[in-house]
């Protein structure tokens, strides 16, 4: 039987005119039959005997026979497997007599030869087994263990699958999966040599073993690895999610990567590690990079000897974590960019530009226009030091800011005083000096404000002789409710975050005190869970809780008691599960605040981390319609923001839904979703949000169409966007009559002009990848107040507007040397671009301009040095960058 494949390989290759002969008659439709055989070339006919003769001697009585058929068929298919464009020819030859072979393995006897047919059989299975067999896997167990990369990369990837569906099955029948683990040891050492870390990662997830991961890693690849593991970890479930991004901080620590180990660090919330980074790293320049992070971060934070030997460093790197130098670094910013001249409110208004009806009404001088002027110019001209209202000195002796003060009624002088901190926003000696004089009116108002203004000026920067705590104390335990108020909110803003425990020993008190009014308590709440943010203190939360039960049920349908829920809230900002026990307490509340208190709860605490159930869960509660009166679906709304906020993909998501539940809404909700695609996309005007947006700001509700006028501002905030400050115009024409919804524009305009354009208030940084609390937290409770409008903002706590500045930050790009000192160096600035999983080093900044640093940052923006004098010692350049020089650069002759 031998010879006759032969000959026919030998007249095929040795006659080329034959092929012509051959291949004629295949248009003839009465050969089809013969077609398959003829379309074939020459080549490939000879390769398809050639194996179906290996196919027939592998099924031989002699072994040796055997041996040289199965070794030449196993030669056949690795020299073809290289190229994967389509199906290689062996395999396409093979296919028919998968099943032959597979029954005659079943005869032979074990040895050798066995395996070899196994391991041929492995590979055959890759395009022939039926769907789940995992018939790959199965022979390739059963034999030898040689290299498994040698048979090309799909084979590899096909045996990853199904090494993934048979450990499942494995772990459900609790059977060994030793060998299966040995297979995956070889497989991630193929995939992480061949640039395919992605799928080396996957696999080692499915088996649930990432701990291989970090003897494989090595210099060439450890960045690209965990930059897979830190993006996927947001589309994992927890606990999973937070044991991949402890692998990232490993890698990251052993290749001494230490500002990115630092970050996820933070992303984790874990000081162990931040204190791990500190220690393990030697070098005090790197050490003060660590510390820029940190206060951008909000993050109080105690140096001690182990992170830092010498006394002098120590407290140079604390300062820096203090913020003391923020108020400099953006004062560098605005002077370079040239904006350090004063706004006016009529400068932001721009009312020149508007037909005759509207610029009349506009010169009249009421309380509540003077009121928005106020705001307008404390935001426009923040951390800048001076304005046009409150620090200009016309004549010494009338003293020029009383004039404006003066100009503003009852507690609007609160908010007129508080402005002033806000000017001197971060300048904390200069802000202190000019509020002094306040100190001394007799207006408890201006008091009050006076005190506010204080907490601002502090808010984000911590100074070791504790001047707020000093100034604020004595004031908490006054008769006048807004002097309390004042001191105590005062209080929350400065020190955000910082979880100081002489405060609590001062606040916790005021909750309990049977004495002190509704809104006294309110702010209380909102003060202890600003300081105690996202930390999970029992103590507070059950004072808090108490003050909850304790009140009356008039008390429980005011609009002010809303607060407390949120006070609570805040201590479990993000902290997912911890939230339960006091979720399970709430259950106990009244009715008329039990299911408020559950949507508040759980909003905050699952705020920032993308869990896709908890969107579901809120969705539900607002698919539920009733008559009227019910509020908690507010909360519900806002919690679908504060949860899918946290990456792009459930960011679009949340949009989309938030749009059917304007469509089908009730009212209570339609007023809401407003202000939640506010959050979605605040400082980052997305031009969809915006049309939806003005949509609203027309709406025939008014509650509606104020929440969508302040979230105009909201997306726009510090971006001076010319589109959105046009829309502002345009409605500040068409509501000239309505007081209220013009106060909303001005307000939202102050927010779009904020800090000249040079602020943020996203609480998202360092590329999107962290999320700071106190600024989340600033911003859920300017929201939060938001849900009654009528009652808080318009009311007499419109400086509730005041804690927008836990979320104000430069979105800047400063970069400085060694000695701190600002540097100029030309950056690039684009689009950010996605890079997760491309192999090689791509761009990761696309339609970028170069500029020379300080530059500003848009949302979604990205920047590289452009030049390589200097090696930046953070990988993400945004706030402060310390440059150090680059010692092998040499200038280009």
């Amino acid at each position: 039987m031998d010879p006759e494949p032969n000959n026919k390989t030998a007249s095929g290759t040795g006659n080329p005119k034959d092929e012509s002969t051959l291949k004629a008659p295949s248009k003839d439709p009465k050969k089809k039959d013969d077609k398959k055989e003829e379309d074939l070339s020459e080549e490939d006919l000879a390769l398809k005997h050639q194996l179906e003769l290996y196919v027939e001697r592998a099924q031989d009585a002699d072994p040796g026979l055997q041996k040289v058929a199965l070794e030449s068929m196993r030669q056949e298919i690795r020299t073809s497997t290289s190229s994967m464009t389509s199906v290689p020819k062996p395999l396409k030859f093979l296919r028919p007599h998968y099943g032959t072979l597979k029954s005659y393995y079943e005869t032979m006897a074990d040895s050798d030869l066995k395996k070899l047919l196994s391991d041929i059989l492995s590979v055959l299975a890759l395009t022939m087994s039926a769907e789940g067999d995992r018939e790959s896997l199965k022979y390739r167990l059963l034999g030898s263990e040689g290299d498994i990369g040698s048979w090309g990369h799909e084979y590899v990837r096909n045996l990853a699958g199904e090494i993934a569906q048979e450990y499942s099955k494995r772990v459900n029948e609790e059977a060994s999966v030793d060998d299966l683990i040995e297979l995956v040891e070889q497989i991630v050492a193929f995939h992480m040599k061949h640039n395919a870390e992605p799928e080396a990662v996957d696999l080692l997830m499915e088996v649930e073993f990432l701990d291989l991961l970090v003897k494989h890693v090595d210099k060439t690849n450890y960045k690209r690895t965990c930059l897979y593991l830190t993006s996927s970890a947001r589309y994992l479930p927890g606990p999973d999610d937070m044991s991949v991004l402890d692998i990232a901080y490993t890698i990251y620590k052993q290749f001494e990567e230490y500002p990115s180990a630092l970050q996820i660090a933070l992303y984790l919330d874990n000081m162990q590690h931040v204190k791990q980074v500190f220690t393990s790293c030697p070098d005090l320049l790197r050490k003060k990079q660590f510390c820029y992070i940190l206060a951008r971060q909000g993050l109080s934070f105690e140096l001690d000897e182990e992170m830092c030997a010498d006394d002098e460093d120590r407290e140079a790197l604390q300062e820096i974590i203090n913020n003391t130098k923020l108020s400099e670094g953006y004062l560098t910013l605005a002077r370079d960019i040239e904006v350090m001249e004063p706004k006016s409110p009529e400068d932001i208004y721009k009312a020149h530009l508007l037909d005759g009806r509207a610029s009349a009404g506009a010169s009249v001088d009421s309380a509540r226009q003077n009121l928005a002027a106020t705001f307008v110019n404390a935001f426009v001209n923040a951390g800048f030091g001076q304005d046009k209202l409150m620090t200009v000195t016309s004549e010494a002796s009338s003293g020029g800011s009383s004039n404006w003060l003066f100009k503003n009624k009852d507690h609007g002088k609160a908010s007129a005083a508080a402005s002033l901190g806000m000017i001197d926003l971060w300048d904390v000696d200069t802000g202190l000096a000019q509020l002094d004089k306040y100190f001394h009116s007799n207006d408890n108002h201006v008091m009050a404000g006076a005190l506010l203004g204080v907490g601002i000026v502090n808010c984000g920067i911590k100074n070791d002789c504790d001047p707020a705590l000093a100034l604020l104390a004595d004031y908490l335990d006054k008769e006048d409710s807004s002097i309390r108020i004042g001191a105590i909110t005062g209080l929350g803003l400065a020190y955000a975050g910082t979880q100081n425990e002489q405060i609590r020993d001062k606040l916790t008190p005021i909750l309990g005190d049977p004495k002190a009014p509704l809104d006294v308590i309110a702010f209380t709440a909102i003060a202890l869970g600003l300081v105690y943010v996202g930390s999970c203190n029992e103590e507070v939360a059950q004072a808090i809780i108490f003050a909850l039960m304790d009140r009356s049920e008039s008390d429980l349908g005011e609009p002010l008691t809303r607060l407390l829920p949120l006070g609570l809230g805040l201590l479990y900002l993000g902290k997912q599960d911890n939230v339960e026990a006091t979720a399970e307490v709430s259950k106990t509340f009244n009715e008329k605040i039990r299911k408020y208190c559950d949507m508040t709860l759980l909003s905050c605490a699952y705020a920032g981390t993308g869990n896709v159930l908890k969107v579901q869960h809120f969705l539900g509660q607002c698919a539920q319609h009733f008559e009227k009166g019910e509020t908690f679906q507010g909360p519900a709304v806002l919690g679908i923001a504060m949860v899918a906020m946290a990456e792009e993909l459930g960011l679009d998501m949340a949009i989309r839904s938030l749009e059917h539940l304007l469509q089908y809404g009730e009212q209570n909700i339609r007023k809401t979703v407003p202000l939640a695609l506010g959050l979605l996309c605040i400082s980052n005007p997305k031009v969809h949000v915006m049309d939806t947006l003005s949509r609203l700001s027309h709406d025939a509700d008014s509650e509606v169409a104020m929440a969508a006028v302040l979230s105009l501002g909201l997306i726009g905030a510090g971006t001076n966007n010319a589109r959105i400050a046009g829309m502002l115009r345009n409605l500040s024409s068409y509501y000239y009559k309505e007081a209220s919804l013009l106060f909303c524009v001005r307000i939202a305009q102050g927010f779009v002009h904020m800090g000249k354009g040079l602020l943020t208030l996203a609480p998202y940084h360092s590329e999107r990848f962290l999320l700071s609390p106190t600024a989340l937290a600033g911003l859920v409770v300017l929201l939060h107040a938001c849900l009654d409008m009528k009652a808080i903002i318009l009311g007499k706590y419109h400086y509730v507007m005041y804690f927008v500045v836990l979320a104000m930050q430069p979105r800047m790009l400063l970069t400085v040397n060694e000695n701190l000192k600002p540097l100029s160096v030309p950056v690039r600035v684009g689009q950010a671009v996605d890079v997760v999983g491309q192999a090689g080093r791509p761009k990761t900044i696309t339609g970028f301009q170069t500029h020379s640093t300080p530059v500003l940052l848009a949302a979604g923006d990205r920047a590289e040095l452009a030049t390589e004098k200097y090696v930046p010692l953070s990988p993400i350049l945004e706030g402060f960058v310390i440059l150090k020089e680059n010692p092998d650069y040499r200038e280009e002759a």
